[in-house]
């Protein structure tokens, strides 16, 4: 027999972990080179990230002083993983820029102290708002939520562990909310945050989800009202009367 029992976070995390195989973590658990990571490959898959931000370690260098001494074709080199590789050459730079002369190249001691100064300090940086941040200072180590992004906001929707409000903004904060139902524990919360990002990208698509080998599946109202609709619906009315004439 099935389990009867709600589907908490925790199950949900635990389905997940039998299911898909360990998602890695970022490269880095530096403060500044997280803000790299967000930043390094606009709108590249998962693995093309993953591929600039190794190519940028090593051809640039992601400390300030390197970054601003580099040359603009080497940062778009790297860049070019993903789109708009000049733009995103140039938003490199910014952030290099205000790593010295916001924080003399701190970053790590600027959010060192209390969580709500560090999201301060890291949302000066392009490409970094609310959630941006607070995901940071998970990477790096500080179990300040579950800061969920859009592909595992979307599972934790569709399984009713977290209404959709009218804005994204209060969605996300209905997901930092469901998140405390997780130990306060920075590997517990960044291995749930991979894994329901892993299953949005990879399974619970925003189009087309893949509910038939989704194993949250049979308790998510996403996928059985899919399957409702999939079923042939009993007819009320009663059947056309024949044309032909007796």
């Amino acid at each position: 027999m099935g389990d009867s029992r709600p589907l908490t976070l925790a199950r949900a995390v635990s389905r997940l972990r039998d299911f898909h195989a360990p998602p890695p973590r970022p490269p880095t658990r530096d403060p500044f080179g997280l803000v790299l990571w967000e930043n390094v490959a606009y709108l590249a898959s998962p693995e093309g990230r993953r591929e600039a931000f190794a190519e940028f370690s090593r051809a640039v260098g992601t400390s300030p002083a390197a970054i601003l001494g580099a040359r603009r074709s080497a940062l778009e080199a790297v860049a070019a993983r993903g789109i708009l590789a000049p733009r995103i050459a140039a938003r490199l730079r910014e952030c290099a820029q205000i790593a010295l002369e916001r924080f003399g190249g701190d970053v790590a001691g600027a959010t060192a102290g209390p969580t709500g100064e560090a999201i301060h300090a890291l949302r000066r940086f392009p490409g970094v708002g609310e959630p941006g941040a607070e995901k940071i200072l998970l990477f790096s180590g500080r179990p300040v939520g579950l800061a969920p992004e859009s592909n595992g906001l979307r599972v934790l929707v569709r399984i009713g562990l977290v209404r959709e409000a009218s804005s994204y903004a209060k969605t996300y904060a209905a997901g930092r909310e469901a998140g405390r139902a997780l130990p306060a524990k920075a590997a517990v919360l960044q291995e749930a945050h991979l894994l329901l990002q892993e299953h949005g990208r990879t399974v619970c698509r925003r189009t087309r989800p893949d509910c038939d080998r989704c194993p949250l599946a049979r308790d998510c109202a996403h996928a059985l009202g899919l399957a409702d609709a999939r079923s042939p619906r009993v007819r009320s009315r009663r059947p056309r009367a024949s044309r032909e004439r007796g």
